[in-house]
């Protein structure tokens, strides 16, 4: 099945605030019609300042946008084919439900009886269609939010730019809010853009996810290929949890590398491509063993003893000091309701199969 067309096109973008930032510095991507895409990184990373200039509220410096194949140069925002949700919402307090999801219908002249009809329709959508009368102050902070979406559907944008629309809500709100939205992306089958900080949330919702760090792309890929592939330090690092071990090669070739980490000593693990210098061994910690008896000899397996241990409800995590030094951090899943604990001081045997080592050269 082929990729659908793009909507977005950004060619070498460059936005500079006077002479010392550069918020995005040569960015250039594509975003697919229909596609749920993020943009994820620290603050700073120049995410937000890139979303805003798809909505036109920045000028880029340099290069060139284009929006469903019109070049938004000159394009006022409210001649975009967007529309944007921010993360305050922006939900007007002295007007209902019904009117803040009107709004923009009414202040462009549309007939009374359309604007009834379709904010009806996308209060149906986002399941507020028994809180036509209610004020902003009256609704939970999901509710804001869904009030929110729906004003900027109503115009039915072709792209609809998300500015981190959940973090105000709390832990459980939030969690069921991205699982509302990606429902909703599916049955409007516009494209979602949302900026993201917290890496959960993209890789629970995104098709596909640009990492940015200093204003630059350090990567475009699936959740699965980002937290299974990254494809530097920086990305390894950020999303999700790793353990990570500087090495100098010492040989390279025939699907395998041999690497001299400190401490540690020489591991050898595969890799598809010739390497030489200075390098990354990474490792997830829910694919390390951890066990009160050596481990098999095909693994990387190092003895030492417990560090910490911490208690996670559906999982625990167990920090193992090696014999040598190093500290190892494995998670290990609580399947049974009275799951193994281990006691600080405790000696355990951490390893690892060498196929789960990422290889990182940048």
């Amino acid at each position: 099945m082929s990729a659908a067309p793009s909507i977005i096109q950004i060619r070498n973008i460059v936005k500079r605030f006077g002479a010392q930032v550069t918020a995005v510095d040569d960015v250039s991507l594509e975003i697919r019609e229909g596609e749920f895409f993020a943009l994820l990184g620290p603050s700073g990373c120049g995410k937000t300042t890139l979303l805003r200039m798809l909505a036109g509220f920045e000028i880029p410096t340099s290069g060139n946008l284009l929006i469903d194949g019109q070049e938004m140069g000159g394009v006022a925002p409210n001649k975009r084919p967007v529309n944007m949700v921010f993360q305050s919402y922006a939900v007007f307090p002295h007007m209902s439900v019904f009117d803040n999801a009107g709004y923009g219908l009414k202040v462009t002249g549309t007939p009374k009886a359309e604007i009834r009809e379709r904010v009806r329709e996308v209060l149906a959508l986002v399941h507020l269609e028994d809180y036509e009368t209610r004020k902003p102050d009256q609704l939970s902070g999901g509710q804001r939010q869904r009030v929110a979406l729906a004003r900027a559907l109503i115009k039915r944008p072709r792209v609809l730019l998300l500015d981190e629309p959940l973090s105000a809500l709390d832990a459980k709100l939030r969690e069921a809010m991205q699982l509302e939205l990606v429902k909703l992306q599916q049955m409007v089958g516009i494209t979602f853009v949302i900026v993201t900080h917290d890496q959960n949330e993209a890789l629970s919702m995104a098709d596909r996810i640009a990492v940015m760090e200093d204003g630059k792309v350090r990567q475009i890929a699936t959740p699965t290929e980002l937290y299974e592939d990254p494809n530097c330090y920086f990305v390894a690092d950020f999303i999700g949890k790793m353990n990570l071990l500087s090495g100098t090669v010492q040989a390279s070739g025939k699907g395998t590398v041999t690497v001299a980490v400190e401490k540690l000593g020489t591991l050898t693990v595969p890799c598809s491509t010739e390497t030489s210098g200075n390098l990354h061994l990474a490792i997830r910690p829910e694919k390390l063993l951890v066990s009160e008896t050596p481990l098999p000899d095909h693994l990387l397996a190092f003895s030492g003893r417990v560090a910490t241990f911490a208690y996670h409800g559906s999982e625990s995590h167990v920090f193992v000091t090696t014999d040598s030094g190093v500290t190892l951090s494995a998670t290990l899943p609580n399947r049974h309701r009275h799951s193994a604990a281990f006691e600080p001081g405790q000696k355990l045997w951490i390893g690892w199969e060498p196929e789960d080592t990422l290889v990182l050269t940048e």
